[in-house]
C-alpha cells in the first residue's frame, strides 16, 4: 500500500496575504513560485504557499472565519502550530519578534520549569504556540 503524503498544513484565514506574510517573517519562510506579492494595483491570489525547511504553509481566505476563544471559552481551537527554541532567552525574544509582527499574546507559562512556554494567536485568530524544547 502506498501511504499518503501529508503535503502542507493550511490555515483558513480572512486575508490570506495578511497572515501569509506573518509566518513569512516570523518563520523565515519563502513563497512558492508564483506566490510572491503581486504588483501594486493588480489582484492577490487567495490561496498562498510558503515553504522552507521541509515545512510547507498554505493559507485559503475565506470570507468570514469565528476566532478562537481558546484557552477557554464557545469557540475551540481546531489546529495550533507548536514552534521550538533552544532556551528561555530565545523564547523571550521569538515571543517580542511575533507580537511585533501582530500575534497576541494568550498564555504566559514561562514559569513552568519542565516547559517554559508562550500561547499567542496569530493575526487571524489562530492559537500558536512557542516553547523551550
Amino acid at each position: 500500500m502506498t501511504m499518503p503524503v501529508l503535503r502542507s498544513v493550511v490555515l483558513d484565514c480572512p486575508d490570506a496575504r495578511r497572515l501569509a506574510e506573518f509566518y513569512r517573517a516570523l518563520l523565515g519562510l519563502e513563497y512558492r513560485p508564483g506566490d510572491e506579492p503581486p504588483p501594486r494595483g493588480e489582484p492577490d491570489r487567495d490561496w498562498l504557499v510558503l515553504r522552507g525547511a521541509g515545512v510547507r504553509l498554505a493559507f485559503q481566505q475565506v470570507p468570514a472565519l469565528p476566532e478562537a476563544t481558546w484557552p477557554e471559552g464557545p469557540v475551540p481551537q481546531q489546529l495550533h502550530l507548536d514552534l521550538s527554541v533552544p532556551d528561555v532567552a530565545a523564547l523571550t525574544a521569538a515571543r517580542d519578534h511575533a507580537v511585533a509582527l501582530g500575534a497576541r499574546a494568550l498564555l504566559d507559562r514561562t514559569d513552568d520549569p519542565e516547559e517554559p512556554l508562550w500561547v499567542l494567536a496569530d493575526p487571524a485568530g489562530h492559537p500558536f504556540c512557542i516553547f523551550v524544547a
